[in-house]
């Protein structure tokens, strides 16, 4: 192996992830994905903190990009709208190109108790955010975390949408239906 190897994060991505599938994350070594990759288990340290980060890499940017979404929403918007706002950027990052991914992940997560609660944090870090970016907008409590805790909610429902196999609509037409439908359920409130 040469000293820089092309694309080192996608091949350790998609090594492990072929690796988890096949014999499951507990059993899928640093050493195994480094191997299948092509790569040293030196290189993906450099790359990944642990091998959970191979699911997790990228949190941080699209947490960013749904509060700055946030942020630009016009000052007349509501705390709905500006969630609104967020949740639709966030289809930027789900396109059909990370479709199967997305699917392979989400049935990793799904299998291994310690990664569920990872991705609870993940939501709860996004929530606590997005909350805060409403506050910082003038929006007051309880507010600003009823609106963030909703619009939670419909990203996850809608990611969860998004990755069912039978799935073909894109993730921002899933959020703008999911939106219509939270706003019909909440007029009769």
């Amino acid at each position: 192996m040469g000293r820089w190897e092309p694309d080192a994060e996608s091949r350790f991505r998609a090594a492990a992830l072929e690796l988890f599938g096949k014999i499951g994350y507990e059993q899928t070594t640093v050493a195994a994905i480094a191997e299948r990759a092509g790569l040293t288990a030196r290189t993906f340290f450099r790359y990944f903190a642990d091998k959970r980060e191979v699911l997790f890499n990228g949190t941080e940017r699209l947490q960013q990009t749904m509060v700055d979404a946030l942020t630009q929403a016009p000052a007349e918007a509501s705390a709905i709208e500006a969630i609104a706002a967020a949740l639709k950027c966030a289809g930027d990052f789900f396109d059909d190109e990370l479709r199967p991914f997305s699917r392979l992940r989400s049935t990793v997560i799904e299998a291994n108790a310690e990664l569920r609660e990872r991705e609870l944090i993940k939501m709860a870090t996004l929530t606590a955010a997005l909350a805060q970016a409403l506050r910082e907008r003038g929006v007051v409590e309880p507010d600003a975390s009823l609106a963030a805790e909703a619009g939670i909610a419909v990203f996850r429902i809608a990611f969860g949408q998004w990755v069912d196999e039978s799935e073909q609509r894109g993730y921002g037409e899933i959020v703008e239906e999911l939106l219509a439908r939270m706003k019909a359920l909440t007029a009769g409130a």
